[in-house]
């Protein structure tokens, strides 16, 4: 036996340049890692004690294939009172992680054949979950000319009578673009026009630089949207894998059907922590957000006073996506010697996609000294560029 017993499509995979990074990385000392989208706190003592205390009490088994009604209900509860949307528990489903989300969404709605608009730069395993399910990831370009501003005119160029989907990110990995108010209606209408689902990634609706503000999508297309977002960012529980999906009820019975098939429910103590969390969400949030934010708006304006890299303009998110073709380098040959010179891993933003060549993204998930000294590495680094 050998690999032929393989999918065909992983018979022969490409190599996965983020995995190849990291990889290269963890064979080197003294590396200043700012490719994770991992913040560095801890899950907040107080959350952590709850979810201990409960399963001391016995939350240990299965909760309800679609999550906890009271986990559900809390999440109605945040966005009614954080965004005047009503919701109610039958359009909220438990997932574990956001991620997995956003697989068992596509894989209830997408056949053979069916097409999915996606804005790129983009977090690649959107591209890899719809070919997953059969369909093609048509890509729409976003230039660093305008900040990768998501344009309406553009998307409603690519769609056809196989168009089933868009999925949009905002704020975006790894741009850190936030979409304004007129730019969701006009995606909005644009939707509803062509009766096409608005998948919309909010996992960084939290992270949100001064001068901006963020609205949900489904403010302008309840009916047409489905929410996907998670713990891991706003509270440091990247490891609790706890995600939820808002959305019409008949569509996320779809959705729950493939859950039931491959993991049944989320970790019932992964619930019991999300609902604590977000009960006291301003309380747990805001000092890890406010942190994230200071180490981007450091790394924004050191950035920015070197003479050969330029940053994105950040709206939200935990990066900063550097402009770096004043070097002439490619951004794969960019984040190579910059690891093999100064040891400072960041992710070429051909990993996201074409329209991300001539960037690299940097996450601001170390600690201020670990910063400073990239930026000092940066200044040596530019240096010997010349």
């Amino acid at each position: 036996m050998d690999k032929t017993i393989l999918n065909h499509n992983y018979q022969n995979q490409q190599p996965n340049i983020l995995a190849t990074f990291c990889a290269k990385a963890a064979r080197l000392n003294g590396i200043i890692d700012l490719s994770i989208g991992d913040p560095d706190f801890t899950t907040p003592r107080e959350i952590i004690k709850e979810a201990f205390q409960q399963a001391n009490k016995g939350m240990t088994h299965y909760s309800d294939t679609v999550g906890l009604k009271s986990l559900r209900n809390t999440i109605c509860d945040y966005y009614r009172q954080q965004y005047s949307l009503n919701f109610n528990s039958s359009e909220v489903l438990i997932t574990t992680g956001a991620e997995h989300g956003m697989y068992i969404l596509l894989q209830a709605i997408l056949e053979p054949g069916d097409e999915v608009i996606i804005p790129e730069p983009c977090f690649s395993p959107y591209i890899d979950q719809v070919e997953m399910a059969g369909a093609h990831a048509i890509m729409v370009p976003t230039s660093g000319n305008d900040g990768f501003k998501v344009h309406s005119s553009q998307i409603a160029k690519m769609i056809t009578t196989k168009t089933k989907a868009i999925i949009v990110n905002s704020p975006n990995n790894p741009t850190g673009d936030v979409m304004d108010d007129e730019e969701m209606k006009e995606l909005a209408q644009l939707a509803k026009d062509n009766n096409l689902l608005l998948i919309s990634d909010e996992i960084y609706a939290d992270y949100i630089m001064p001068g901006h503000h963020f609205t949900p999508l489904a403010t302008y297309a309840p009916s047409s949207t489905v929410t996907i977002n998670g713990m891991s960012k706003s509270f440091a529980m990247t490891g609790w894998r706890i995600g939820y999906m808002i959305g019409p009820s008949w569509l996320l019975k779809g959705a729950q059907a493939v859950n039931d098939a491959i993991t049944f429910a989320a970790p019932t103590i992964s619930q019991v922590a999300a609902e604590y969390a977000l009960k006291y969400h301003d309380k747990f949030s805001q000092p890890i957000t406010k942190e994230l934010l200071r180490r981007l708006q450091f790394l924004e304006k050191e950035i920015n006073a070197l003479k050969k890299f330029k940053v994105s303009p950040i709206g939200g998110s935990i990066y900063a996506f550097v402009d770096i073709r004043q070097t002439r380098l490619s951004s794969l040959e960019f984040a190579n010697q910059l690891l093999d010179r100064e040891k400072i891993l960041v992710i070429p933003g051909i990993a996201f996609g074409n329209s991300g060549e001539g960037f690299v993204r940097i996450a601001a998930t170390q600690k201020m000294g670990a910063l400073k000294e990239a930026v000092k590495r940066l200044q040596h680094f530019e240096i010997q560029l010349g």
